[in-house]
């Protein structure tokens, strides 16, 4: 069976981690998100699967290839140019309009499909799903998950019939106002027909375009309400979340990978710590190559990624450190995001530190550590003046 993929948004409200990786890349520690969903679209006989890449396509096309390793089949289509200079551009056609050239290419959707959001870990029963789909004699199905009233303005709404076709949307509407407690989770089936509607060579959008168009023609388009684990990382504060729910096992068939070393403590290989002279409370992760100097200090939920280094005296706390970061020493983190130059905190805020003169406090550890040691007194210097102390912890809250 065949499926596809939405992986072309910028993921502009994952900033900054989208500056250097796709969306679809994110790691739910080391393992990208997407990577997750061709493992539950292949459990679930979906083996040919259509990708759409734009922003940062070729980390993408890196990554899964062909999907052979994977145990499935991959192809790719790019929307967007290539500049003079030989870089890529992307120019990103929508959702549906991503579907739409990939059929005016040749003919890929024959049958019923899949399509999927590439930015959410999902445990859902696909085939229970399209069973139900071709049973309504539907043409196209939204896939939606009931959440509590009181969160209905954070998602888009559908409303159904007792029946279950759609009859409309509302798009992050007040408590109040909600017809629905029923939310889209990006989770789509389409018969090949649906692709009639869409035109082609132009920006359409499967939510917003191609969907209110299908109720107003009063196509058979259904929505179907599953329960199932769903956790979306649309936003930084999103992945935050999940990271912290990995952690505490609250996310099925999402394993801790690595070595549990302690009660709640996992590690990959070669991590140089003493553990009688470290303060850490799991759940913790911790990644292969990264040093932990004596009295440094970690609360989880906290993941340290791989090549970091955290100074004696640094006190991580339910915090997410990307790979290469450096804490200074008596740096408390709470609640943070570091991923390269930018602390991020867990409603979105950011910090560049770099830009902030703060560089001081968060550095890449394959910088030598000689400049980075010249600039860390010179800081300390400046903060004994301003606070009459040479030992005033620097806190990031």
């Amino acid at each position: 069976m065949k499926a596809m993929i939405l992986a072309a948004g910028k993921g502009t409200r994952v900033r900054p981690i989208t500056y250097t990786i796709p969306k679809p890349l994110i790691p739910i520690l080391h393992k990208p998100v997407m990577e997750f969903l061709v493992d539950l679209l292949k459990q679930h006989g979906f083996t040919e699967i259509m990708v759409n890449v734009s922003h940062l396509a070729k980390e993408i096309e890196s990554y899964f290839h062909d999907g052979q390793r994977f145990g499935v089949q991959i192809a790719y289509s790019f929307e967007g140019t290539i500049r003079e200079n030989g870089e890529l551009e992307g120019q990103a056609l929508g959702s549906a309009g991503g579907m739409r050239r990939i059929q005016d290419f040749y003919p890929f959707f024959d049958d019923t499909f899949v399509v999927l959001c590439g930015d959410a870990l999902i445990d859902l029963d696909l085939t229970a799903a399209v069973k139900w789909h071709k049973e309504k004699g539907s043409l196209a199905t939204i896939v939606t998950k009931s959440v509590p009233r009181d969160e209905v303005s954070s998602y888009g709404v559908v409303v159904t019939d007792d029946n279950g076709r759609v009859q409309a949307f509302q798009e992050k509407p007040t408590v109040e106002e909600a017809l629905s407690t029923n939310i889209n989770t990006g989770i789509y089936i389409f018969e090949p027909e649906v692709l009639n509607y869409i035109p082609s060579g132009q920006e359409y959008d499967i939510g917003g375009d191609l969907f209110p168009k299908l109720v107003e023609m009063g196509a058979p388009f259904y929505a179907i309400s599953m329960d199932f684990q769903w956790v979306d990382i649309g936003k930084v504060p999103d992945y935050w979340q999940a990271i912290r729910s990995v952690l505490m096992g609250e996310v099925k068939n999402v394993p801790i990978p690595g070595i549990q070393v302690a009660p709640g403590i996992y590690t990959g290989i070669n991590v140089a710590v003493n553990w009688d002279k470290v303060d850490i409370t799991g759940p913790v992760y911790i990644g292969g190559m990264t040093k932990i100097e004596d009295g440094a200090k970690i609360t989880g939920p906290a993941t340290i990624g791989r090549n970091c280094h955290i100074c004696a005296g640094a006190h991580i706390d339910n915090s997410v450190i990307f790979e290469y970061s450096r804490i200074a020493s008596d740096v408390t983190l709470t609640d943070k995001l570091v991923f390269g130059r930018y602390c991020v905190d867990k409603d979105g805020a950011t910090i560049d530190v770099q830009a902030s003169s703060l560089d001081w406090l968060i550095t890449d550890t394959r910088q030598p550590m000689e400049a980075i040691a010249k600039r860390s007194a010179l800081a300390a210097k400046f903060v004994a003046q301003v606070f009459e102390s040479e030992e005033t912890p620097i806190t990031l809250r």
